[in-house]
């Protein structure tokens, strides 16, 4: 792949200018929403989402669509804004009548649409990895969580690098929620975490914090931070000379591109743990690459694990509609919780009906010249956090996010 870093330094030309883009919708066609920043901070993230839900929708389309009808997709920017989220989410809801919402990539603005679109009875899909605990039937989760991800990578790191963890986390629900998983999958690994620091999205400075670690000689540092939380971190790590010096690993390095927008000097030997890396070599993700390039070129953004998650939820939903043979909200759930498996490019994604989030292959990768290197890979993992306080099979009705204490 042709790496082009002012692709992500400044913004895509696939980004939208308006915060609303209109479509014109033939009578029959099967309309879906999409709700994600293309522009106002977090567009890094949300751009390649955007690329592979289109690519996913493009496919069934070009297979016939479903029900003998084609699928089209009204776009929503919020800009990061989660007053905007709200609005658009009612707007899909209500307006639009939406056979399905796909959106949302922090779980703020998950937990301010997913109550909206369950009192409109609008089919929810989100798709970033994300802290675990939510239940509730309307939604499905199709990114990995902690047990998946955090539980591979805490034991691998305190068996290589030794057991004394420094955890840094972006203060909101995701880092604060992750940290206390850190924190018991490293306990459970024999580890200790020595110290956790909670940074809000717009702290650039990192100095007081890197002269702690410094002081503490931790064995090896978790970051949870996000966005450009970790561009500010990485590029003070090492200009103190820090880097390479302690190993540092993550759950979310990376699904911002990080490590693409930062040198090879300030991220090379960062490991993280995803369901999804674009260099996993297998038929079936190369496969995929390849048609992600072709529809959308060289340059397009790197493939995250929120992008090729959005990918999956896209062919879950529209599993449902063929099995139900209907987009009856209720039948399409129905259909999905009776058994829904897309052989995505990660490996086989498949949703468990008592969470309704997905069984998933995990990878932990090393950043090595803007690439990650797979070091190892752990199987169809199951959404074990969740499944620990979530059963929508006993209790349909349930709908909250447990937190671990």
């Amino acid at each position: 792949m042709k790496i082009n870093r002012r692709l992500f330094l400044g913004g895509t030309a696939m980004a939208l200018t308006a915060p609303w883009v209109n479509r014109a919708f033939a009578a029959d066609d099967i309309t879906i929403a999409s709700i994600y920043d293309l522009s106002g901070g977090l567009e890094i993230y949300g751009q390649p989402i955007d690329a592979c839900l289109d690519l996913a929708v493009s496919e069934l389309n070009d297979a016939g669509g479903l029900l003998g009808r084609k699928i089209k997709v009204q776009k929503y920017d919020p800009q990061s804004n989660i007053q905007l989220y709200t609005q658009f989410a009612t707007e899909a809801a209500t307006s639009l009548q939406a056979s399905a919402v796909f959106g949302g990539i922090t779980s703020a603005s998950r937990e301010a649409i997913r109550p909206l679109l369950g009192r409109y009875q609008t089919l929810y899909f989100y798709s970033p990895l994300y802290e675990g605990g939510v239940c509730d039937r309307n939604t499905f989760l199709t990114g990995s969580t902690p047990s998946q991800t955090i539980g591979q990578l805490m034991p691998f790191a305190v068996k290589n690098f030794g057991k004394k963890v420094y955890v840094l986390a972006a203060d909101y629900n995701y880092g604060q929620i992750s940290a206390k998983w850190v924190r018991d999958y490293t306990g459970k690994s024999g580890g200790e975490v020595i110290a956790a620091e909670f940074f809000p999205l717009d702290v650039t400075d990192f100095s007081a914090a890197i002269q702690k670690i410094q002081r503490d000689k931790p064995d090896v540092i978790y970051t949870l931070l996000v966005g450009g939380n970790h561009m500010s971190f990485f590029r003070q790590w090492a200009a103190a000379g820090m880097a390479g010096k302690i190993p540092i690993v993550s759950t979310s390095f990376g699904g911002g591109n990080e490590h693409i927008v930062l040198t090879p000097a300030e991220s090379d030997g960062v490991m993280a743990a995803f369901g999804y890396f674009q260099e996993i070599k297998s038929p079936a993700n190369e496969a995929f690459v390849k048609r992600y390039h072709q529809k959308f070129g060289d340059n397009a953004p790197y493939v995250t694990e929120h992008a090729s998650a959005t990918y999956n939820a896209v062919h879950h939903w529209a599993n449902g509609v063929k099995k139900a043979n209907s987009l009856d909200r209720m039948a399409v759930i129905e259909a999905i919780e009776n058994g829904s498996t897309v052989a995505g490019p990660g490996g086989p994604s498949t949703i468990d009906p008592k969470t309704h989030h997905c069984a998933t292959d995990v990878h932990i990768g090393r950043v090595k010249n803007h690439s990650f290197e797979i070091l190892e890979s752990y199987p169809n993992q199951p959404p074990a956090d969740t499944a620990a306080v979530c059963d929508l099979v006993a209790n349909p009705n349930d709908n909250q996010q447990y937190v671990i204490q």
